[in-house]
């Protein structure tokens, strides 16, 4: 047993395994010792971390630390205005951390939930309800249709039994179970069809089987145990931040100590120096960055929420945006999740069915050319075997108002029973056959259900001229049962060569990943005693075939056109079959033209790590993969540098979800257990909406960015201006009331603005930025340094021109530093329209964002009121500036953003000449 598995096992071998009889199931005795050996049939948790300490570990952070700082500092100022803020601040950041963690903790809880809450078993030969918790290996269970299967089984006996394990395998369609061992080394999850699975759901049949796995031991146990071990990465943008304060704690520190000393040597006094010198220190912590960064993270969650994204975690919004790959699921995400007939074959024709999804509207066509079928017998007679051997129904699910279409309504529909006898209700529908229609004409007098070894459907029907029997099923075990054929109206022989025909049809419609079933039927004699399949399946007249997918969504083929642009890799991975991937895949563009590997998970399974680390790029599809094999391509993509966005919505998916760099569940058809995994959760699990989504957090990234460089760039320029007048033995340039004046009021408003300005129109035609790309990557750094160096000059130029009119009056100095002041104001104003872009001021219309304006025009008149308010003229040791000043502050104000915004055009210009060609035609022209 230690070398073989259990589907390799016979039912004989399950049984002898556990020493149980199948009739009577195990004794008390034996239950005892295997309730003692292998422990109770539950999914364990971990030892959970108390929501305090969950809490306090929210003020760990490095920049939380450093606000902590600044609250000390502005409290010694007396600036407690200051200091209340960036205490709200802290403490609105630690609920939020607090609320997110907590939310994710769930996932293990959502997961014990998919669990049956009972089992009935066989017993010391009785059949008894008891706990699914106080179940153990060697149980025999018996379930059927609608119960949920409470442990691993090993199936014994199977009657039309059917499951549905989307959830842990990701296959679109219920599986049919069976008894038979399966002779294979490595069978994937999705193929070990006499097994059943914790937490999966019995659509139809009946079933025994025996307990094999209990607890986390099961499959459901193992991915638990994955979701425990798996760590959640720590965001860019969280890495980010932290680099950022240390670098700016480093730097402020350094400088102030800088200018302290330099004043202080010069002659300026020691205690208003160090006030200088602190005001100074609290203006170049950026403290508002964090509060500017969650508003603009959450004004961009309510705009995800209207382009159907559901942000669970504020910073995979920023994540999302440099995003290098997407690994989507196929069914409902990349697909339709409606299983659709698109092609039929009769009569040597190949047939094209219109029309989307469970929507009875269609044509079917031949080369393009809409046939009139109820003028063609034999696609009348398909169409009437698709409807009358059918248990699906069609049914109207929602009416929406169109207010944009005179309200008018728009009805969706839906399908109840399996997708594949919906698709053929469907079919039928589309040119007026209907369930409704047929059944005056016809009544059901009994069916031949479906199993795994008959691989076929019938029904039988009575009508006014007698019986007919309706049959479908898979092609080449229906032919067997055929010896005539519905050929361009007339029942004729089934000869080899006609046999050849539909064989080679059927092959050539599975290769394009067609799910093809074949249909027949025949009247029965009014003498014929028809009891079983034997009486009723034989002699059968074939009509045709019918090939139906899960079609592709319209809008993402041009999503992932979108994505390869945008430098990002799309990725299928799924639990479907690799041929049906592969040409998925490939219809969608995913698969490049030059050629790309489709890998399964039984070639995963057999590479080493390093291997699949060699091979991992060159893959565009991972098809029948388990949910180890999910983590393992997050980890590897991982290893390779990549920012992963792993999309699902089964519990398989949950680990991989919470591993990826961000994790993306399905609002419609994802588990519980995959939204508390995930980051983001799709409400129409449309892939379209992944791209919306990069799209909105590379937007929110680049705003994080254009307010960084705003406020260092002034932060700079503050500091410089105080450095260099006290390194040339200048008086203050600006007092300490001026300078946390111009850090509350100029830094506040306009950054903030600028935290939801519009994304630039190329946004999505650049590569993703490198996952540990420093915050001052792209020339940011030296935007930052070179506008702060000549704002810097600029305030201290218009300084010391009004400063040597009378240097040792000191109202003229009160004089001069309110122009300094009011230069540095509006130089940091004008710049603010300069870091809207990443070329030049001149390249955004400065109106586009309103609130930006707004801003700015509510802190030019705060400055006016500082300087004509008396009451405020004391304070904030300012005078009113005449039309001179003004001119001089307005010239000196605008030399920074309009000296770099002039080199950005020229530099264009040459550019532009440098790639005119000449040649000896061109001149002769």
């Amino acid at each position: 047993m230690s070398h073989r598995k259990w589907y390799q096992l016979s039912t004989d071998e399950t049984l002898e395994t556990y020493r149980v009889n199948a009739s009577k199931g195990l004794s008390t005795k034996e239950i005892a010792r295997n309730q003692e050996e292998y422990g109770q049939n539950v999914i364990i948790e971990k030892q959970k971390i108390s929501p305090i300490t969950l809490f306090l570990n929210q003020f760990k952070d490095f920049m939380v630390l450093v606000l902590v700082g600044a609250v000390l500092i502005s409290g010694l100022l007396g600036e407690f205005l200051d200091a209340i803020t960036i205490i709200a601040i802290i403490i609105m950041n630690g609920i939020l951390g607090f609320i997110q963690e907590f939310r994710a903790e769930r996932s293990l809880r959502a997961l014990k939930e998919m669990s049956a809450p009972s089992a009935r078993v066989i017993r010391n030969g009785e059949e008894i309800n008891i706990k699914a918790s106080e179940l153990v290996p060697g149980d025999m269970v018996l379930i059927s249709g609608g119960d949920r299967i409470p442990a691993d089984l090993r199936f014994i006996e199977t009657h039309g039994l059917h499951v549905e394990e989307s959830a842990l395998t990701g296959e679109s369609v219920s599986v049919t179970k069976h008894q038979e061992a399966i002779d294979e080394d490595e069978v994937p999850l999705g193929d070990q069809r006499n097994l059943g699975f914790m937490g999966t759901m019995v659509t139809k049949g009946t079933a025994k089987g025996i307990v094999v796995k209990t607890g986390m031991n099961t499959e459901m146990g193992k991915i638990a145990d994955l979701i425990q071990n798996t760590e959640s990465a720590e965001t860019p943008l969280q890495h980010r931040l932290e680099q950022l304060g240390k670098i700016l704690i480093a730097l402020s520190i350094g400088l102030t100590i800088m200018v302290v000393i330099a004043g202080i040597l010069h002659g300026q006094p020691t205690y208003g120096m160090f006030l200088a010198g602190v005001s100074l220190a609290v203006a170049a912590i950026p403290e508002g960055l964090p509060a500017i960064v969650t508003i603009a993270l959450a004004l961009g969650v309510q705009r995800m929420i209207k382009r159907k994204a559901i942000v669970r975690k504020l910073p995979s919004v920023e994540t999302l945006g440099c995003a290098s790959i997407i690994c989507s699921d196929k069914t409902g995400t990349l697909t339709q999740n409606k299983m659709t007939v698109t092609h039929l074959w009769l009569e040597d024709r190949i047939l094209e069915v219109s029309g989307d999804g469970y929507r009875p509207a269609g044509e079917v066509k031949h080369n393009g050319k809409s046939l009139d079928v109820q003028k063609d017998a034999s696609i009348r007679r398909l169409m009437q075997i698709s409807v009358l051997c059918n248990n699906a129904s069609l049914q109207k699910t929602t009416e929406k108002q169109d207010k944009k279409r005179n309200n008018t309504q728009q009805t969706d529909w839906g399908i109840e029973g399996d997708p594949t006898e919906g698709a053929l209700l469907v079919l039928g529908a589309k040119t007026g056959m209907t369930s409704a229609s047929l059944q005056n004409l016809y009544q059901r007098e009994k069916e031949l259900p479906f199993d795994s070894e008959r691989k076929r459907m019938s029904v039988i029907v009575q009508h006014q001229g007698g019986k007919l029997v309706c049959t479908k099923g898979a092609p080449d075990l229906l032919l067997e049962r055929c010896s005539y054929v519905l050929w361009e109206g007339k029942i004729t022989p089934l000869n080899d060569q006609l046999k050849k025909k539909v064989l080679a049809a059927n092959e050539a419609m599975a290769r394009s990943a067609l799910r093809v079933l074949g249909l027949a039927y025949r009247d029965i004699k009014k003498t014929e005693n028809a009891q079983d399949d034997e009486d009723v399946e034989h002699n059968l007249i074939f009509v045709g075939l019918t090939g139906m997918i899960d079609p592709p969504r319209k809008e993402v083929h041009e999503a992932i056109f979108k994505c390869k642009k945008a430098g990002i890799k799309t990725v299928m991975i799924t639990g479907d079959h690799q041929t049906t991937a592969d040409a998925i895949a490939r219809q969608l563009g995913i698969v490049p033209k030059g050629g790309g590997l489709t890998i399964n998970g039984k070639q995963i399974a057999e590479m080493s790590d390093d291997d699949l680390d060699q091979t991992i790029d060159d893959v565009y599809v991972f098809a029948r993969v388990s949910p180890e094999h999910k983590l393992r391509i997050v980890k590897s993509l991982q290893r390779k540098g990549h920012v992963v966005a792993m999309t699902g919505d089964g519990v398989n998916d949950a680990p991989a979800i919470k591993a990826a760099d961000i994790g993306i569940a399905m609002g419609i058809t994802g588990t519980d257990v995959s939204k508390e995994a995930s980051a983001l959760v799709l409400s129409d699990d449309n892939f379209t909406t992944i791209v919306s989504a990069i799209e909105e957090g590379r937007g929110i990234y680049e705003n994080i960015r254009k307010f960084i460089r705003y406020l260092l760039a002034s932060n700079v320029g503050e500091i410089l201006t105080m450095f260099i007048a006290m390194m040339m033995g200048m008086p203050l340039p600006l007092v300490p009331i001026q300078i946390l004046w111009v850090n509350l009021v100029t830094d506040g408003l306009p950054a903030m603005a600028l935290g939801v300005d519009q994304a630039e129109d190329d946004l999505m035609q650049q590569k993703p930025r490198p996952a540990k790309e420093n915050i001052f990557g792209r020339r940011l750094g030296w935007k930052i340094i070179s506008r702060g160096i000549v704002i810097g000059i600029c305030t201290l130029a218009a300084f010391w021109i009004i400063l040597r009119e009378n240097p040792g009056d000191p109202e003229n100095l009160v004089r001069a530093q309110t122009v300094a002041f009011s230069t540095l104001v509006m130089a940091q104003l004008i710049h603010v329209f300069d870091c809207r872009s990443s070329h030049s001021i001149f390249h955004r219309n400065i109106f586009q964002n309103m609130y930006l304006v707004i801003a700015v025009v509510s802190s030019v008149l705060l400055l006016l009121g500082v300087l004509y308010i008396e009451a405020l003229q004391p304070i904030f040791k300012t005078v009113g500036l005449g039309m001179t000043e003004w001119s001089l502050v307005l010239v000196f104000a605008g030399i920074p953003s309009f000296f770099f915004g002039a080199g950005s055009i020229i530099k264009k210009m040459f550019r532009k000449k440098k790639t005119i060609k000449f040649s000896p035609k061109s001149m002769a022209r």
